[in-house]
């Protein structure tokens, strides 16, 4: 893209705390209530099958501007966040209205599904959330099939995108904003953010944790002393209790893609952040090594997954995900393909 489409801000609006809190502001929801309406009216809900007893919920909306959908889109939200996150349904509403239908998954124990799995949510499980994708595609045959996520959705997103060629998901396009890299930066910067950062999450992430608990009374899933602990000591104390990782370190390491890991991506993917987000350290995405049809774009301003355009609140990042689709979609129709990603020793 040239300069002229880069994201510019107000001037007041190039506070990255700012761009942050706005993106999921209650007065950004109420201004674009009508706009998620179509989404949320008539959507479906499914429980997804994804093996070993695991249970995923999502909701699916079908788009009535065309007279066939231009692709369906599957949207991953971040952490502690749901399949009603703004940024999930603004997003969302945006790419219905483009014609695509839309597919909003939730993770485990996010939004109201605490009761569908016993073991706790950790971002480690990946191999469920390729299931629900692979569950999605065989539902609903609309192609070509797009993938998308916020934050820890996106981290999320592209770790679907590397394991879709094995899975036999025709997977056409995967992009992330604002995704995680590295775990272990991603803490420290939380912790070296302003206090109202890691206080946001962890009010969240104790309410979904007490949720847990009064869904499986019959085992102890913490102590009331370890519930006051902060983000990092939390954290250890459930991957010692909950999880086969055995360090606080192991796990972080565990869905890590930083270094080379995108490499090895094998489908077009784009990759929008922040230089000024104070949750995923720039850094991480300088030292990145991708793979040759992944396009990293990191502009000045936009906070965390924020992008705020100007008083209207409408976010950039939209804009620069449907301008993204077209061009991916365009390609597509001019190759005369269906989207499918490439399998194994294509």
């Amino acid at each position: 893209m040239s300069a002229a489409d880069e994201f510019q801000p107000s001037r007041w609006l190039r506070n990255p705390h700012v761009q942050s809190v706005l993106a999921s502001s209650g007065v950004r929801r109420w201004l674009f209530r009508r706009h998620r309406r179509a989404l949320e009216t008539d959507a479906t809900e499914h429980i997804l099958d994804c093996g070993n007893g695991v249970r995923l919920q999502g909701f699916h909306s079908r788009q009535s501007i065309l007279a066939a959908p231009r692709a369906l889109t599957v949207l991953l939200h971040g952490w502690e966040g749901s399949a009603q996150s703004s940024y999930i349904l603004h997003t969302g509403a945006r790419l219905l209205r483009e014609g695509c239908d839309v597919f909003r998954l939730n993770f485990r124990d996010h939004g109201a599904t605490h009761h569908l799995n016993r073991e706790l949510f950790h971002s480690c499980r990946i191999d469920e959330v390729v299931a629900a994708v692979e569950q999605i595609a065989q539902r609903f045959p609309q192609r070509p099939l797009l993938l998308g996520g916020f934050s820890l959705g996106g981290n999320f997103a592209l770790r679907v995108a590397l394991r879709a060629p094995a899975a036999g998901i025709p997977l056409r396009w995967v992009f992330a904003v604002c995704p995680v890299i590295s775990p272990r930066a991603g803490l420290a910067s939380i912790e070296n953010a302003p206090w109202f950062y890691e206080y946001y999450f962890m009010r969240k992430w104790r309410g979904s944790l007490k949720r847990k608990q009064e869904e499986f009374p019959q085992r102890e899933l913490f102590s009331k002393p370890e519930l006051r602990d902060g983000m990092r000591e939390l954290t250890r104390r459930m991957v010692e209790r909950h999880t086969d990782f055995g360090t606080l370190e192991n796990y972080l390491d565990g869905y890590s893609i930083a270094g080379g890991t995108l490499a090895e991506l094998r489908l077009p993917a784009t990759i929008l952040t922040a230089e000024d987000d104070p949750v995923i350290p720039v850094a991480d995405f300088r030292a990145l090594t991708l793979a040759p049809d992944t396009e990293l774009r990191i502009v000045a301003h936009g906070g965390h997954c924020g992008f705020i355009r100007d008083l209207s609140l409408h976010s950039w990042a939209e804009d620069f995900i449907v301008a993204q689709m077209r061009q991916i979609l365009d390609d597509t129709a001019s190759a005369g393909g269906n989207g499918a990603a490439l399998g194994p020793g294509a």
